[in-house]
């Protein structure tokens, strides 16, 4: 029996495809349904009211289960929660689940894994083969520090909800990834005043080209790396211009090199002076902030559009072979840990392109490989090989990522998909023959 920690959208995959491969397990998720952070409800959720997918439907979408023609090809968070729940229906992963129920510690225990769960107040131990990790990236908060004080309110977006919050306000949003642009639009619209402060320059991609979703078009031939950031950029260029005509830095790395911002609008309403780009903060200044130029501006709310930090409470960094310092563990494929075989990082992965199908493949593999390692195929003995050099093994597919700790999980999108296509179609062809391991139908073990 093998646990699966979250029910998020990488849970689910998880969930589905150990149950395909026969592997019994326990689902545990600490909301009363599935969804993760797709859940605007959630209480854990950093979800707000007017998110919607970065990425397109079709290149998103799992594809056993495609959503539904009716939806956008840019769905909103709550079509995003339905979708996921009729997955989990669509498959009958629910019955899997114990939800309500919150991990408070996983420890390994010998050849196992002992999983401590509170529900109610009451707390269980329970043993199991292994554990899938899928508790999702992006719900502890990144707060940076910054010198002096602020007298109004200073708040992180993952405590943004509504554009409700920013209504009558001078607002100043500090950061421009895809969160920050979508929050500085919204603010567009409620705000006294909306400034934005960049730091570096990024690359602003519309999510329509030719009245079609952006990341659909191309790909039919594959093209060099240099050849295909230099296109690339260049079309980006004659659609949108470059940021400095809007008055924000340009990107000092090549197309790619850092998640580009999905969102043309916030260039709209900055060349319109909706939203005032301003510099890196040097200091808050009572009721305002002194910006690295010498300026400065006077707000009622600040908000951190920062990012998120990796955080796994629930169990020990150096079990995870997470090296201080470092901005996640070294893993292969960002999934495997070279010294356990039965411990998975599942979703702990950003790549363009790669939508919820790559991490299903992802999924599989692991699922794949459980199956293998209790057969003893050979394919399971070399992926023991390649995931002992998990520290020297990159899938970057040669393109030269900004050394930033939200990048330190960054895959190539292709290379990444080919690596889990041969380990997945060497364990597939292997165990074609043979049938599901009678130990997987164990039960866990009761501590006392």
């Amino acid at each position: 029996m093998y646990a699966v920690i979250g029910a998020g959208p990488m849970g689910l995959a998880a969930a589905r495809n150990l149950d395909k491969q026969g592997i019994a397990f326990t689902g545990f998720e600490q909301h009363s349904d599935v969804g993760g952070l797709w859940d605007i409800d959630n209480p854990h959720s950093t979800m707000y009211e007017t998110a919607h997918l970065i990425s397109s439907k079709t290149t998103t979408e799992f594809a056993e289960f495609p959503m539904p023609a009716s939806v956008a090809p840019y769905p909103r968070h709550d079509e995003m929660r339905r979708y996921f729940r009729d997955y989990a229906r669509h498959f009958d992963l629910y019955r899997h689940y114990e939800f309500s129920t919150r991990v408070i510690e996983a420890k390994p225990d010998g050849d196992d894994w002992l999983v401590t769960t509170e529900r109610d107040g009451a707390r269980q131990t329970r043993r199991f083969k292994g554990l899938l990790i899928a508790n999702g990236t992006l719900h502890h908060p990144n707060v940076p520090r910054l010198d002096g004080e602020f007298s109004g309110t200073l708040m992180h977006a993952a405590d943004y909800r509504s554009p409700a919050q920013l209504a009558g306000k001078r607002v100043l949003v500090v950061g421009c990834g895809n969160s920050g642009a979508d929050i500085a639009v919204d603010a567009v619209h409620h705000a006294a005043r909306v400034d934005i402060s960049v730091r570096r320059g990024y690359y602003f991609i519309p999510k329509f080209i030719f009245g079609k979703p952006t990341d659909t078009l191309g790909g039919k031939v594959r093209l060099p790396r240099r050849v295909k950031q230099f296109l690339d950029a260049a079309l980006v260029r004659a659609v949108m211009g470059k940021p400095s005509q809007y008055g924000l830095p340009d990107p000092d790395y090549r197309m790619y090199e850092s998640h580009p911002v999905m969102n043309s609008l916030i260039l709209h309403h900055i060349g319109q002076g909706d939203i005032v780009p301003r510099g890196d903060i040097a200091k808050l200044d009572g009721d305002g902030a002194v910006f690295e130029d010498g300026s400065r501006g006077e707000y009622d709310l600040i908000l951190l559009a920062t990012g998120y930090k990796l955080d796994y409470p629930f169990i020990d960094r150096a079990a995870l072979n997470w090296p201080a310092g470092a901005g996640a563990p070294l893993l292969y494929l960002n999934v495997f840990h070279p010294g356990r075989d039965n411990l998975f990082m599942m979703g702990m992965i950003e790549a363009a392109g790669l939508g919820w199908e790559g991490r299903n493949a992802q999924a599989e593999l692991v699922a794949l490989y459980i199956r293998g390692l209790a057969e003893g195929v050979p394919a399971a003995a070399r992926l023991n090989e390649a995931k002992a050099r998990a520290a020297e093994t990159r899938i970057d597919g040669g393109y030269a990522y900004l050394e930033l700790e939200r990048m330190a999980y960054y895959v190539h999108k292709d290379s990444y998909r080919r690596a889990l296509a041969g380990h997945a179609g060497a364990l597939r062809r292997e165990l074609a023959a043979v049938p599901p391991h009678p130990t997987f139908n164990r039960q866990p073990e009761m501590q006392e």
